[in-house]
């Protein structure tokens, strides 16, 4: 018998971490997207758990990992230099390996243009 990822998780825990991510990713993005090198991968996550596209086992599990960067208590503390996020960095690369086939070029874009960064060249082969 196979585990859905969606039911596992009770509705009420993936409403409490949407309300999580809501109340406090941008915020928390902005106080440290200088200090977290995996700042493009976090937004773009966000903008596929905020695509109704995503089918839910996909998004309970994207919101699940940024709900985990967002809290100030973690498994190693975010204030520990060289090693704070490497705990939040597992998570999130956990969750995008499970969502990756639903994680879009236009995620990824707008991750970019929400962190100002340019857009990649294309060479000409």
């Amino acid at each position: 018998m196979s585990l859905d990822f969606a039911h596992v998780q009770l509705p009420a825990v993936l409403e409490r971490n949407e309300r999580t991510v809501h109340e406090g990713f941008w915020r928390k993005l902005r106080r440290l997207v200088g200090h977290v090198p995996f700042a493009e991968d976090l937004v773009a996550a966000y903008f596929c758990a905020v695509d109704p596209a995503t089918p839910l086992p996909a998004r309970a599990a994207l919101i699940a990992a940024l709900a985990y960067f967002v809290l100030p208590f973690d498994l190693i503390p975010d204030f520990i230099a060289g090693f704070g996020y490497t705990d939040d960095a597992t998570v999130l690369a956990t969750a995008i390996g499970i969502a990756c086939s639903y994680m879009r070029p236009e995620h990824r874009a707008a991750a970019r243009r929400a962190l100002l960064r340019p857009e990649p060249r294309i060479s000409p082969s």
